[in-house]
């Protein structure tokens, strides 16, 4: 027994030796790397909330293994040593050191071993965190990049403290109509809308709890269904548009068009079951979309530009050939949701001023910012690689494009609840697939570094080749089961038809805009 003893404390102290000179070699056989490491998704230089899940990520530098140590103030180091490039940050650890790094930047550094036992030490990477929570939950659909038809597809909730996601409704369950355009009310889980269309019929979930009616909102003004949508801060009116989109190809560059042949703005009543409009936003020589209430609800901000027609030229055959020519002004209209009556159109950010055309404007809910999209022409900026971000500053009437943008498609962007955090979908990563991105926004306006949603597997986006539209934040999880959905959604027999408001004169306003035939001979 006490030679055993002898042996495994000699066994020991041998141990502790050889990892000792093992350390002193490598602390000695260090080279560094004036450099940032490359790794992917790019989580470097980060503006980062206390709430996101772990930043995991994969090494790009080639090596033999490799040691990752993150620095959070006021703890003991992370250390995590892989011989795979991929690194996935226990959840329990990120999760008290993002807390502990609140007003405070933590470092991520790399070290890679390199042959013949030489280690590589990187520039470490810093990452701020700062106090203001993004929402806790992001509500999308999930499409596969797809061209005139669509597969599968389902709306997802993503819990963003981890990496939870579960479907709300699927497609496969709706004999694979589509499902689209859902919004909330004030970012809360309770109240939504949500679109159907195909073999499931034309329709609009309204959802309230576990209640859920489904609304045909096609009227003797709007032949089509109602399309995009914002919902007034009273909780009792949806502006939404009317479009009459067509697609068409190209052989060379980008393969697809979307143009707009004709559009309206509308009002659903939700009290009345009502579609009323007026001729201000709804005028046959317009095509107007994209609606944007105020903060306050007195304001309602759209896109508008004049009909297709003006755009022909005495050598054009076809009202598809125009398609390039096509843009869009930033315009507003005073509104008293009291006695529902209509101002004077302003125009905010006229095509004729930016050379370009102006696009889903989307309002922050302190209503300090305004978010949207310019592109080099069209309605549809998820096709357009010229599509950017810009922000306005409400008070001043300046905007800017800020260093966030990518020489692919960025568009479609939700506010969080608190007006400091916004999530856009991009195109940057392959020019084929919109992913979710998130960026900061301070109280002056600058907006920082966008970084990826976060996936526990670091090739995800790597494997997954889904389209992640219509990013919506939400402050809690739905609670309304599939079942509910999928039994309003499916059961037209009890749809609800909505009614046109008496007041609204078919001879001052065709529904929707006079519709040219795209592909008819014009001369």
């Amino acid at each position: 027994m006490k030679k055993f003893r002898i042996y495994t404390a000699a066994l020991i102290l041998l141990f502790v030796l050889l990892v000792s000179q093992n350390c002193a070699r490598v602390e000695r056989d260090i080279q560094k790397v004036d450099r940032l490491p490359e790794i992917f998704p790019d989580y470097r230089d980060l503006v980062l909330p206390v709430n996101i899940a772990p930043t995991n990520f994969k090494i790009l530098e080639k090596g033999q293994r490799f040691i990752v140590t993150v620095g959070f103030p006021g703890q003991r180091q992370l250390v995590i040593r892989s011989a795979r490039p991929d690194i996935l940050i226990p959840s329990s650890k990120w999760k008290k050191g993002l807390k502990n790094s609140v007003g405070k930047a933590f470092t991520v550094q790399i070290d890679v071993l390199m042959k013949e036992n030489i280690w590589q030490r990187f520039k470490p990477i810093e990452n701020r965190v700062v106090a203001d929570s993004i929402d806790g939950y992001l509500v999308y659909r999930r499409i596969k990049p797809i061209h005139n038809f669509w597969g599968s597809m389902g709306i997802y909730e993503r819990n963003l403290s981890d990496f939870t996601e579960r479907p709300l409704l699927l497609n496969r369950t709706l004999d694979n109509g589509c499902i689209n355009c859902h919004v909330f009310y004030q970012k809360k889980p309770d109240r939504m809308v949500l679109h159907t269309r195909g073999t499931i019929g034309v329709g609009m979930l309204i959802v309230e709890g576990e209640k859920v009616v489904k609304v045909d909102t096609r009227t003797p003004f709007n032949k089509g269904p109602v399309v995009f949508r914002s919902w007034h801060p009273n909780g009792q009116i949806l502006a939404t548009s009317v479009n009459h989109f067509i697609q068409f190809f190209h052989a060379t560059g980008e393969s697809r068009e979307v143009l707009d042949l004709s559009s309206d703005l509308l009002l659903y009543h939700f009290d009345s079951n009502k579609i009323s409009t007026v001729p201000a936003i709804a005028s046959p020589d317009r095509m107007e979309t994209f609606p944007c209430w105020s903060d306050d609800g007195k304001v309602l901000y759209f896109c508008s530009a004049p009909k297709l027609q003006s755009y022909l030229q005495p050598e054009d055959k076809y009202v598809s050939t125009i398609y390039h020519r096509v843009k869009y002004d930033l315009n507003k209209i005073g509104y008293d949701p009291a006695t529902d009556t209509w101002g004077q159109i302003e125009p905010l950010l006229p095509a004729s001023v930016t050379g370009k055309s102006v696009l889903m404007p989307s309002l922050s809910p302190d209503g300090k910012f305004l978010l949207f999209c310019m592109a080099d022409y069209g309605c549809f900026p998820v096709l357009l690689k010229s599509s950017d971000i810009y922000i306005m500053n409400m008070k001043t009437g300046q905007y800017r494009k800020p260093d966030i943008n990518s020489n692919q498609a960025e568009s479609n962007y939700s506010w969080s609840s608190n007006s400091r955090w916004f999530v856009f979908g991009s195109k940057r990563m392959d020019g084929l697939c919109a992913r979710p991105y998130f960026c900061y926004v301070d109280t002056d306006g600058k907006v920082s570094k966008p970084f990826i949603l976060p996936q526990k597997e670091t090739d995800y986006y790597e494997k997954i080749l889904d389209s992640y539209n219509v990013p919506e934040f939400l402050t809690a999880p739905v609670k309304t089961s599939w079942q509910a959905l999928t039994r309003a959604a499916l059961d037209n027999d009890r749809m609800v038809k909505a009614v046109l408001d008496e007041r609204v004169k078919l001879d001052a306003v065709s529904g929707a805009s006079p519709q040219p035939t795209w592909q008819q001979p014009l001369h």
